[in-house]
């Protein structure tokens, strides 16, 4: 007696919508936007929100940290090396924040 043959699914892997790469892991951006770490990096959005975050959030502790400092004494090349490490902060904080929201988990069995 024959076995019926059993169909052979093929599963489609999300792939970067840049580069085409399989996305093992990869990031879904707004709008349903496919990308992996390289491009994803990449993306102006994710540019833009970084950025816009880095320049709010390090002006305030720029001003909390060394406002008395720059005040009386004005800008030494030490503030100055100070602030630009107190806005990549928060830029490296906002970038790592967007990725962990928009990476694809992978999907568990029976989950």
């Amino acid at each position: 007696m024959e076995e019926p043959s059993e169909a052979i699914q093929t599963v489609a892997l999300p792939r970067c919508g840049q580069c085409g790469r399989v996305l093992r892991p990869g990031f879904r951006l707004r709008g349903g936007d496919l990308r992996c770490g390289q491009h994803v990096i990449q993306h102006p959005a994710v540019w833009k929100r970084s950025l816009a975050t880095a320049a709010i959030v390090g002006t305030v502790l720029t001003a909390i940290n060394q406002g008395n400092f720059i005040l009386g004494h004005g800008f030494s090349q030490q503030i100055l090396l100070k602030m630009g490490l107190t806005y990549c902060v928060p830029f490296c904080v906002s970038t790592s924040g967007a990725l962990g929201a928009a990476r694809i988990r992978p999907e568990t069995p029976g989950g």
